[in-house]
């Protein structure tokens, strides 16, 4: 399975963390399908140079955008949930809705190794396809569905002007659509870059940040409906289970900005 290069090696990052919180923490977080592809990590490279606040911080992101998909198909019933970069990603099993369409997109290496691993559930669909190339989008059953785009450790791999360019692109298409994503600030940015090194890729450079929300709504020319903060939930489910360096460390990132997710009105 370690065959990827570059950004798509990254997908076993966030998998790894999704089976260790589950195996220590199910109370806060269970991935039942994540659990079951323990047995294909490639190797323990990434849990052995990983801390327990960085595993946390990848199921933060997860638990936190979980809520906010909930709350649009809850406002949306009947809409599109389209995952930009997918990897790994079981998002669509923990959600487990009956009337949303969920689609995953993600490069062609990728897409492979998810249907050999991860078979398509009711509602879901998977596409190949180059993020910033739009002709994926013609795999969208209606485009006139309220639709909630989310992307999860894939906006820092690239430069600030090709994410405005996307953002642009997909409100020209997409007649009721929001976008959710996770950022960092600057300082934040190379921590992640740090750490991905450590877990042994050397290659996926990091260039995208977000240091003011607004600012960056303003520029991209949508509407912020809401930024979060990583680990509100996660400090209050997990308390003193968790160790005081880590909890000192999610104060601080939630704090200084350093982590947060965004939700942006695109049309």
């Amino acid at each position: 399975m370690n065959t990827f290069k570059g950004v798509a090696d990254t997908l076993f990052i966030p998998l790894t963390a999704r089976i260790y919180v589950s195996q220590r923490f199910p109370e806060y977080f269970y991935d039942s399908k994540a659990v079951e592809l323990s047995s294909i990590l490639p190797d323990n490279n990434i849990q052995k140079n990983s801390s327990e606040y960085s595993m946390l911080a990848s199921v933060a992101r997860s638990y936190t955008m979980d809520e906010m998909i909930k709350n649009f198909i809850a406002a949306h019933p009947t809409c599109n949930i389209i995952n930009l970069g997918c990897g790994l990603e079981t998002t669509c099993s923990r959600i487990a809705s009956t009337t949303a369409t969920f689609y995953e997109l993600d490069l062609p290496e990728v897409i492979e190794s998810r249907r050999t691993l991860l078979k398509e559930q009711p509602h879901e669909t998977y596409i190949t396809g180059d993020l910033f190339n739009l002709k994926w989008t013609d795999c969208i059953e209606d485009r006139t569905c309220p639709t909630l785009f989310i992307a999860a450790g894939v906006f820092q791999y690239f430069h600030e002007a090709k994410i405005l360019r996307l953002i642009k692109e997909l409100r020209s298409i997409f007649t009721k659509a929001e976008l959710i994503f996770d950022a960092t600030n600057k300082a934040g940015l190379a921590y992640a870059q740090r750490y991905v090194k450590k877990t042994g890729n050397t290659s996926a450079m990091m260039y995208f940040f977000v240091d003011n929300c607004e600012t960056f709504a303003n520029k991209a020319g949508v509407t912020l409906l809401e930024q979060r903060p990583f680990f509100t939930a996660t400090q209050k489910i997990l308390g003193r289970k968790i160790s005081l360096s880590t909890r000192l460390i999610m104060k601080f990132a939630d704090g200084l900005g350093r982590t947060k997710i965004l939700h942006l009105k695109l049309s």
